[in-house]
């Protein structure tokens, strides 16, 4: 007997790079039974605006097609994405999603949603990017009211983090996460960004380490979509983000 069911949601990330593993490996861990990721791909070359705006067309294709599929919700995922962007044009695309039918999300919008949940407006930030990029996270995040109190940055280019082993990048999750929340005591929580490394296995560590919530693109994303279904939360054991009803 099959014991596979239907799909009871579909959630769709179109992700900035051409070659995807690490997100749809941590995402089936973290999920819920029954929800189904669909995923389509940008090559977007740099952290830069100018190479965000080069494959906006190719995103709203991927929308439309995804939406076409049976997509429940469309996420645009990468932080530097949205950063690049500014909060203004993002939340424009959001509202310009739904006059062509498709329910629009990003990483930074669903981050800041997820903390302002369960009361966090002062959170560290952890990153693999260099200060200029980190500059524009933050000033996203203050433009949705989560002041950034502190950073840690391993400040690595876009070239880097691709050539970054999952071993390397997990020590470095946990290793970043570590510094920026005891380089900050006042913050209430730690935003650790980036959909190209393994670093769902930080959220349960600091948790148990510092008691605040640990904030990735995968569990916000997946928070706000669960969460809009009205259906699948709380998850135990996912982190406290998640566990929240």
């Amino acid at each position: 007997m099959n014991a596979l069911n239907e799909p009871w949601y579909r959630l769709a990330y179109v992700t900035p790079h051409p070659l995807v593993d690490n997100v749809p490996y941590q995402f089936y861990r973290m999920a819920p039974d029954g929800v189904m990721l669909m995923l389509a791909n940008l090559a977007i070359a740099d952290y830069t605006i100018a190479a965000v705006e080069h494959e906006l067309p190719r995103f709203w294709q991927h929308a439309a097609a995804l939406t076409r599929a049976g997509a429940d919700r469309v996420v645009l995922t990468g932080v530097p994405v949205s950063a690049a962007l500014g909060r203004e044009r993002v939340q424009a695309m959001i509202a310009e999603a739904k006059t062509r039918g498709v329910q629009l999300d990003t990483d930074l919008e669903a981050i800041a949603a997820a903390a302002r949940h369960v009361g966090v407006n002062k959170v560290a930030l952890a990153t693999r990017w260099h200060e200029p990029l980190n500059d524009s996270v933050a000033r996203y995040l203050e433009g949705a009211g989560i002041e950034v109190v502190g950073r840690q940055a391993s400040g690595r280019s876009m070239a880097e983090n691709a050539t970054l082993g999952a071993a390397d990048g997990m020590k470095m999750a946990i290793e970043l996460g570590r510094a920026a929340l005891v380089s900050a005591p006042s913050a209430q929580g730690l935003v650790l960004p980036g959909g190209r490394w393994l670093s769902a296995h930080a959220v349960p560590a600091l948790e148990r380490e510092f008691g605040k919530p640990v904030f990735l693109n995968l569990n916000a994303s997946l928070w706000a979509a669960l969460r809009a279904a009205g259906r699948g939360l709380p998850l135990a054991g996912q982190g406290l983000l998640l566990e929240s009803a």
